[in-house]
């Protein structure tokens, strides 16, 4: 079993306007923040961030022995935050060996994938769930062929209950796809027209509220390139971190910030926020790592979620914090002390009222 990053291969003026700059031209700055359930404390990611900072992910490496455990944590992180998810039906009846939590919005709906067995990373066949209101559906693609083992999975899910995921066919070639979870329909393959049809294929791993999707393609040269996907013109745009040999994006939010991690040329990881509309990117690497950061999730907020390996080999899930401009908390701050005065001013005025 593997993540998705790792398959082989106030004042509401000042609120407002912070939240309007979406992604700025100047370097970006975050504070970190170790998330680990002490479940495993030597494996967890965490996959998904919701606005009110509800992260979905899970502990385990997959490894035979070692099953992914999924699981939901909400601030303020301690271990007492966190809720147990795992994969199960009643009807019929099944219980996972192994489940990750990778996707969830701000609704309640969660996401992701399960497994029957645990026998090794990649060696696990790989079934696409949701969470509604607590109900889990088993999801599979009808394309997904019936091989041993068969992958399909769901990735992240968006307000309308739309949800992006992937299969891959008899020949190793990935397609993305959506899941419309009211009706248990799919859409055609989302398939970048810049992929490899022989190889690799086309991840579909994130979508917006506005219904665009980034992921992420194997192009011709065998290289990964990040895409986003806007189904009102039914354009494919690749978005790479510049002098990257491989890039993949794994989330999106609505203020056109897209988050993954791209490859260097000494095969060094690092996670990067890009923007949609500049086409750039930003390696933004998590301070105790060892050249291994990955960012899977961000929110409206701009928190961005992932992992890191640190010096002793674990796997340490993160929650990166963006730091304010000093212009955004200049304006914060005006905007503080105009509530303030107006505060004040409906306060001296009460005794005149009636």
């Amino acid at each position: 079993m593997f993540s998705h990053c790792q398959k082989p291969a106030l004042g509401a003026l000042a609120a407002v306007a912070l939240a309007c700059t979406g992604v700025p031209a100047h370097a970006l700055t975050f504070t970190f923040q170790d998330i680990i359930n002490n479940n495993d404390v030597t494996f967890n990611q965490e996959l998904g961030i919701n606005s009110s900072g509800m992260i979905a992910g899970y502990f385990g490496s997959g490894a035979a022995g070692f099953p992914n455990k999924g699981y939901t944590v909400v601030p303020p992180y301690g271990q007492a935050n966190f809720t147990n998810e795992n994969f199960f039906t009643v009807t019929p009846p099944i219980t996972s060996v192994q489940t990750q939590v990778t996707g969830l919005n701000n609704i309640g709906t969660t996401v992701g994938f399960w497994s029957d067995t645990n026998m090794g990373v990649g060696m696990d066949s790989n079934f696409g769930f949701t969470n509604v209101g607590g109900v889990f559906t088993n999801v599979n693609n009808p394309a997904t062929p019936a091989a041993t083992p068969s992958f399909n999975q769901l990735l992240g899910v968006n307000n309308s209950n739309v949800a992006v995921g992937f299969y891959t066919d008899a020949m190793g070639v990935n397609h993305g796809y959506t899941y419309t979870i009211s009706s248990q329909t799919f859409s055609p393959n989302i398939n970048d027209p810049n992929a490899n049809p022989n190889a690799g294929g086309t991840t579909a791993a994130a979508i917006n509220n506005a219904g665009e999707i980034a992921g992420f393609y194997t192009d011709t040269n065998g290289n990964t390139d990040g895409f986003v996907y806007d189904p009102v013109t039914n354009m494919f745009t690749t978005l790479d971190a510049a002098g990257a040999m491989d890039t993949s994006l794994l989330g999106l939010n609505d203020l056109g910030e897209a988050v993954g991690f791209d490859v260097d040329a000494t095969t060094g990881m690092h996670g990067i926020v890009c923007s949609v509309t500049a086409l750039t990117c930003q390696e933004v690497d998590d301070p105790n790592g060892i050249g291994t950061t990955t960012f899977n999730g961000v929110n409206d907020l701009g928190q961005v979620v992932g992992f890191y390996v640190n010096g002793a080999g674990n796997t340490i899930g993160l929650l990166a914090d963006p730091v304010p401009e000093p212009g955004s908390l200049a304006l914060l701050a005006t905007g503080l002390f105009g509530i303030g005065v107006a505060r004040r001013r409906r306060k001296t005025a009460q005794p005149c009222s009636v």
